[in-house]
């Protein structure tokens, strides 16, 4: 289990450690604003399609497979960034690069969605959380600090070597998910596995959840840069403020405060923590003071923290194992398709990052209010 939990990290600081360093990237090799977007966006578009064909391929022959394939193919591809000469080839690189880190995540999950243990699945997906956020924190250092001393093909090699490295590991200490034969919910056969894919409402509320989530994380990633040089800052201050809410979160999910992921249901944790999250924003817009966007983070961080492991959670217990591949699957193409739509708005819209900020809590709040009065899902 410990094993997965440092894939999850290693998967996740292939995303994170490309942050700061992609667009210089792109840029020393001649490419335009425009086509900087594309080279940043092609890698979340290409990731959807890698965690839904992972998501189908899991349920058919296991997450063993799907896991390692995914690794040792994002090492391959990412040796070849350090081939690329024109903006043309690392859009391809970083299209296939999208593919391949989309297969690995599904997995994984899936793999700690059906492990048997005595813990309870909120805790389980906490402690993921967890991971995630270690990957937050320490991924966009990594790649500032080993790109800045010893240049883009460093960091890329290191993360190659990483990849290959743990996929190594997996494929020698973990062990695949029985594909049983027989017709209860704890088997695959072939007569589960061609049934219909069903999302019941709590399902589709964690979808929904987990998007909002990263649709307000790509207005953050967008805006706090702006709003910080709005506010006369030293720019600096952005990755300090990043990271502060992966901090809190990762507090949250260790701590014994993560009791409350067994204690409240699961669908009220989701609103309170997206309500939490809509009211970081509307402080973010607020603020004039660098105390207060310290403030205000902390405050996204709890609802970073509420939200993720109850939306895991939820896809763990309402997908069944054998369709648990393909519920993580649509759950981590939701998790990228969050990150495009809350950039490509933050870019479409020419205004401040304070009205930027309230924009986003604004939607969240109206998306919250209006998915209750339709579905009408009990909190």
């Amino acid at each position: 289990m410990i094993l997965i939990y440092i894939i999850i990290v290693v998967a996740f600081i292939d995303t994170f450690s490309q942050l700061p360093i992609i667009a210089p990237f792109s840029i020393s090799l001649g490419a335009s604003p425009f086509e900087i977007g594309i080279i940043i966006g092609v890698y979340s578009f290409s990731n959807i399609i890698g965690n839904i064909v992972s998501g189908y391929w899991i349920d058919r022959i296991g997450p063993k497979i799907i896991l390692c394939v995914g690794m040792i193919s994002v090492g391959v591809v990412l040796f070849f960034y350090s081939m690329v000469t024109t903006p043309h080839q690392l859009v391809y690189v970083r299209f296939i690069h999208g593919i391949a880190g989309g297969l690995i995540v599904p997995a994984a999950f899936t793999f700690l969605g059906s492990i048997k243990t005595d813990q309870s699945k909120s805790k389980l997906m906490a402690f993921s959380g967890a991971s995630v956020g270690v990957a937050a924190i320490a991924g966009p250092a990594l790649g500032a600090i080993i790109s800045g001393r010893f240049g883009y093909d460093s960091l890329f090699y290191l993360v190659t070597f990483l990849m290959i490295g743990f996929a190594l590991l997996a494929i020698i200490f973990v062990k695949d998910l029985p594909l049983e034969k027989g017709g209860d919910d704890h088997g695959v056969n072939s007569q589960n596995n061609h049934e219909p894919f069903s999302i019941t409402k709590p399902l589709l509320y964690s979808y929904l959840s987990i998007f909002l989530l990263l649709f307000t994380l790509g207005i953050l990633t967008f805006a706090l840069p702006l709003k910080v040089n709005e506010l006369q800052l030293n720019t600096e201050l952005t990755g300090p403020l990043l990271s502060v809410f992966g901090m809190v979160a990762i507090l949250i999910f260790i701590l014994p405060t993560n009791s409350l992921f067994d204690k409240w249901k699961r669908t009220r944790i989701m609103t309170l923590g997206l309500i939490i999250t809509s009211l970081a924003l509307i402080g973010l817009s607020l603020s004039v003071t660098f105390a207060h966007l310290l403030l205000t983070m902390v405050i996204y961080g709890i609802g970073f923290a509420f939200i993720f492991p109850s939306t895991s959670a939820t896809v763990v217990e309402s997908s069944g194992e054998t369709k648990r591949g393909k519920a993580f699957g649509l759950f981590y193409a939701c998790f990228s398709f969050g990150v495009i739509v809350g950039s490509f708005l933050s870019g479409m819209l020419t205004v401040t990052p304070s009205y930027l900020f309230f924009i986003g809590s604004l939607v969240l709040l109206f998306v919250i209010i209006l998915f209750h009065l339709i579905v009408g899902l009990k909190t």
